[in-house]
Parts: structure tokens; C-alpha cells; sequence
């Protein structure tokens, strides 16, 4: 059953509100952990606050939300760091793990489906980063098992297509500054954030 997410949260300001607080204390752990980005709290509170609107405002099953408000934090943290440092440091994509988790067992999400899109997407990305270690960093192959498990648990389907949209995003960032090795880790928690928004298909 789809729900009216911002009526049913106390107001239609409370997610973005929540968004500005989850991003200026995402900024102040990107700060605090080995291997960090040292990041203004505007940076990171900003576009969590923005996400996190455009999340609350699509349909989905109820107790989905966490899920896609989640990825959304993650995938600021992820774009703040590699973008500025080129790297993923593993003090983020490990944690992300239990996080994730967490987050679909109270959502009620389909576990087996979710453990195989993990070893799956795992296992592909790490395949692409033997072959071709210049074009997929070992950062990307962690954060890929943790947005697998999303991915598995809205459908098989979601899994082939958020790569192919992953790669379409860091494609359409290396048009725009081809002088520039632009990390694909954004664009695999971008795409993974837009594939999942609605909940299981």
C-alpha cells in the first residue's frame, strides 16, 4: 500500500529539516574518520536536505522510506569524498554494510534477494576492478556490495539496470570534464538512489 510520505511525517517540512541535520552531522563524520574529506557542513547539509525532499515526495510501500533517505546520505558522503580526494575510504563504505541491513529488515525487505544482489554486484564490480583496476577503484567494489543488497531487494531487474544508469551518470561526468578521471562511485550511489526511490517493483 502506497502512502502520502510528507503528510504522514509530521509535516511536509520535516523531512528536509531532518535532511540539513543529517547532512551537517554527515560533514562532521567526514571529518572524524581515517581517510576522510575535510568538507564544509553547507557541502554535505545542503543536497541531504534537497534529497531527502525529492525522496519524501515519491509514493512508496510504507516503512520503505528509511531505505531510499539512507542511500541519499550515503550518496552525498560518497560524492564529497571522491569527488575531492578520489577515493573511498573504507571507514564509509564498510560501515554501510550493517547500515543497510538494518534499514531493510525494518522495511520488511525480501533477505534472500537482498544477500544475493550483495554477492552479485559484489562479485562484478570486483571482477571489473581485476580487469581493468585504472577504471573501477577498490572503494567502488566495497560500496557495490551494500547498494547490491538494495538493489536485490527491490528486484532482479534493478540490479542490470542501476549499473547501466551508474555508468551512464559517470559517463555523462566524463564528457563534461574530459581532462578529468571522474570516480564512478557517486554515479553507482546516485543510481541506486533513483532505482530504489518507489520501493520493490
Amino acid at each position: 500500500m502506497r502512502s502520502e510520505r510528507p503528510g504522514g511525517h509530521g509535516g511536509p517540512m520535516v523531512i528536509p529539516l531532518s535532511g540539513l541535520v543529517a547532512g551537517t552531522l554527515g560533514a562532521s563524520l567526514l571529518r572524524a574518520i581515517p581517510r576522510g574529506a575535510n568538507v564544509r557542513w553547507l557541502w554535505c547539509a545542503l543536497p541531504t536536505a534537497a534529497l531527502w525532499a525529492i525522496t519524501a515526495s515519491v509514493p512508496a510501500p510504507d516503512g520503505w522510506l528509511p531505505v531510499p533517505l539512507l542511500l541519499s546520505w550515503l550518496l552525498v558522503l560518497v560524492a564529497a569524498t571522491d569527488l575531492r580526494h578520489g577515493r573511498l575510504p573504507n571507514a564509509l563504505t564498510l560501515p554501510a554494510y550493517p547500515a543497510v541491513a538494518v534499514v531493510l529488515w525494518f522495511a520488511g525487505a525480501h533477505l534472500e534477494r537482498s544477500i544475493i544482489g550483495c554477492l552479485v554486484f559484489f562479485g562484478v564490480h570486483f571482477a571489473v576492478h581485476r580487469w581493468r583496476p585504472a577504471a573501477l577503484g577498490g572503494g567502488d567494489v566495497k560500496l557495490a556490495g551494500a547498494l547490491g543488497a538494495v538493489l536485490g531487494a527491490v528486484s532482479w531487474l534493478a540490479l542490470p539496470v542501476a549499473a547501466a544508469l551508474a555508468s551512464a551518470i559517470t559517463l555523462v561526468g566524463v564528457l563534461r570534464r574530459p581532462r578529468d578521471a571522474l570516480p564512478h562511485g557517486p554515479g553507482l550511489a546516485a543510481a541506486t538512489w533513483l532505482t530504489s526511490m518507489s520501493g520493490p517493483w
